[in-house]
């Protein structure tokens, strides 16, 4: 009986999902069965549209712009919350996590009242603040869980040779949370190129994918909507795929320097 609420409830998840892949492949513009036959007319006519074209541009330059100060902020701050003790340490990790928990149009509209005060013009550069808020936790949170098997003792050790700081950071510590870093950097790429709630509030003149996709819907009922939301699935999926190849090659290879010295 449980197995079978689990294929009930796997249908009910992905029948949706594999409804809209299906249909933009349809060869006739109407959205209903009987299934007509298969046609690439709507990805065609997607790829030669300059407004999907402009918010792919802004959607990268968004989602790299973004995940580089995700990562660059991101890293020292699970390295000093790692280094905390006692009650700072619970103080400073709910602070980080309670973005997450803040509802997005919370968010998006603190940020709108925060931009108006400090004059700053809505652009992508307010986009890429507003979703490096957003990324943020979800970055130091991924590092951090690495960090707590790390040993501080390597560090000590290359402080005792000589090493300052900042070149200890570079040539032990870096190499080895760098696979977490960097899978955590693609996560960070994913969630903003799939962010639209806090981008409605923030954005200018400029619009997004999610939010090029949200604007066709409201226009009318198009095929290309299917092949754009398909575009943005299969784009999310590759970024997720990435990130946990890196995780895993990292995670074999933390397996393998573990069994050399038992052998």
């Amino acid at each position: 009986m449980i197995r079978l609420f689990t294929y009930i409830y796997m249908l009910f998840l992905y029948a949706p999902v594999a409804l809209i892949v299906l249909f933009s492949f349809h060869s006739s513009p109407s959205l209903s069965f009987p299934f007509e036959g298969f046609s690439m007319r709507w990805y065609e006519q997607l790829l030669g549209s300059y407004d999907f074209m402009t918010a792919l541009r802004n959607s990268a330059i968004v989602g790299g712009a973004s995940a580089v100060l995700t990562t660059i902020l991101g890293t020292f701050s699970a390295l000093a919350l790692m280094r905390m003790k006692g009650r700072f340490k619970s103080i400073f990790a709910f602070l980080n996590f309670a973005p997450i928990a803040l509802p997005g149009l919370f968010l998006g509209i603190a940020l709108v009242i925060l931009f108006s005060l400090i004059g700053l013009p809505r652009s992508l550069l307010t986009v890429i603040i507003g979703h490096t808020l957003f990324t943020f936790p979800f970055f130091v949170e991924s590092v951090r869980s690495r960090l707590e098997y790390f040993d501080l003792s390597y560090e000590e050790a290359a402080r005792d040779l000589g090493a300052s700081p900042l070149k200890a950071f570079w040539l032990v510590t870096l190499p080895i949370i760098g696979p977490t870093i960097a899978g955590a950097a693609i996560l960070a790429i994913a969630l903003s190129l799939d962010e639209f709630l806090i981008t409605i509030f923030v954005t200018g003149s400029e619009t997004t994918l999610p939010l090029l996709i949200l604007s066709m819907i409201r226009r009318a009922v198009d095929p290309s909507i299917n092949a754009a939301s398909v575009f943005m699935l299969t784009l999310t999926i590759a970024i997720i795929a990435i990130a946990g190849l890196v995780m895993t090659m990292r995670r074999r290879r933390l397996e393998l320097e573990r069994a050399e010295p038992a052998e």
